[in-house]
Parts: structure tokens; sequence; C-alpha cells
């Protein structure tokens, strides 16, 4: 499983759609075992929604959703602002942290995400 990769959907108007609930503009999500960008995903933005893609595998999608939820509301009450709780989610301090590593995928420590602390 560690070296599935997701299937990406480009110029796609599902991140346009959720960009209207969303605290951010999305650019483009995972859902399942797709990937669904606005436009051509750059190799930056294939690593960090691969980073999501293995994230869900881990937790069978579910435990992923779950605490993505928990970690946004968490921080919408922490600091008052839902686009810095978008930012502070563990999952995306990952993705974002490492989504200009060409490496990271495959040296990438499986689970270590859920338990980094803040």
């Amino acid at each position: 499983m560690k070296n599935w990769k997701p299937i990406f959907v480009e110029n796609s108007i599902v991140p346009r759609l959720l960009s209207l609930v969303a605290p951010i503009n999305i650019g483009a999500i995972t859902i399942g075992f797709i990937v669904f960008a606005r436009y051509e995903v750059s190799e930056k933005t294939r690593r960090h929604e691969t980073i999501h893609f293995q994230q869900n595998l881990e937790t069978l999608f579910l435990g992923a959703l779950i605490l993505y939820l928990y970690d946004w509301i968490k921080g919408c009450i922490t600091y008052r602002n839902a686009k810095t709780a978008y930012f502070m989610i563990r999952a995306e301090q990952e993705a974002y942290n490492n989504e200009k590593d060409a490496s990271y995928l495959e040296r990438r420590k499986r689970w270590k995400w859920i338990t980094r602390s803040k």
C-alpha cells in the first residue's frame, strides 16, 4: 500500500464547488481514491495530495476524516479562525511540511502524523 497512488482528475469543478463552503480556496482535494484538482496538477500538489491519500489508507478513510474534523473543530475553538484552524490540522501539517520533498513518500513513516505534537 505504501506505493499506491491516487487517481488524479484535473480541471474538475469539485474543488470550486467545495470552496464555496470551505474556509480556504481549494485547489485540489483527495476524496477516497480520487484527487479532484481545479487545474493541471503540479508535482508539489501531486505529492501533497498523495500524502493525504496515504493518510486515508492508514486510517481506512473514515479515521482520517474523523481526525481531520476533530482537529479543525478544535482549531476553530482554539484560534477562533477557520483558516488558521485548517493549517493546524495534523494531516495538513504533514502534507505542507513535506510537499516539496521529492523523496518524502519513499521514506515516510506510517501513522507518525497521527501522534505528532503541536
